[in-house]
């Protein structure tokens, strides 16, 4: 087995890397996170353009971007909610994932990512309460 990094975790780490340049510089990390999810194309960037509405409509979370891939920041600038591409690393699915920030706890066992591939309504309103819950 392999220890080297593929290709697509390669580019995460540069593009990490660049971020936190760009964020020490004052970029606008809102216009970054904008700008990756147009680059993105099909169902990706429709759950990227939903998950973005949802977030900025029914949270204070920052939209920035973490690994080149959207996500969303608290007050003091840690992520809380991300969104992955399936293209970004040749999945059948996207992810939207929690970091431990959210504050999702439920009991001893709970998730912190969701494969996603469409949102439904019923989905949104569930994601909604989790952004909601996670923001707080």
């Amino acid at each position: 087995m392999s220890n080297a990094f593929s290709k697509e975790e390669k580019a995460a780490m540069k593009a990490a890397a660049a971020e936190a340049k760009a964020a020490q510089a004052g970029a606008d990390l809102q216009a970054a996170c904008l700008a990756a999810i147009d680059d993105m194309n099909g169902t990706d960037k429709e759950l990227a353009e939903t998950l973005h509405r949802l977030v900025t409509s029914h949270t204070a979370l920052q939209a920035k971007t973490w690994y080149g891939m959207p996500a969303y920041a608290n007050a003091e600038g840690k992520v809380v909610v991300f969104f992955q591409s399936a293209a970004k690393f040749k999945a059948r699915y996207a992810t939207i994932g929690f970091q431990p920030d959210a504050h999702l706890d439920e009991g001893d066992f709970w998730p912190t990512s969701y494969a996603v591939t469409k949102l439904t309504a019923a989905d949104q309103e569930r994601l909604v309460a989790m952004l909601e819950k996670a923001a707080n």
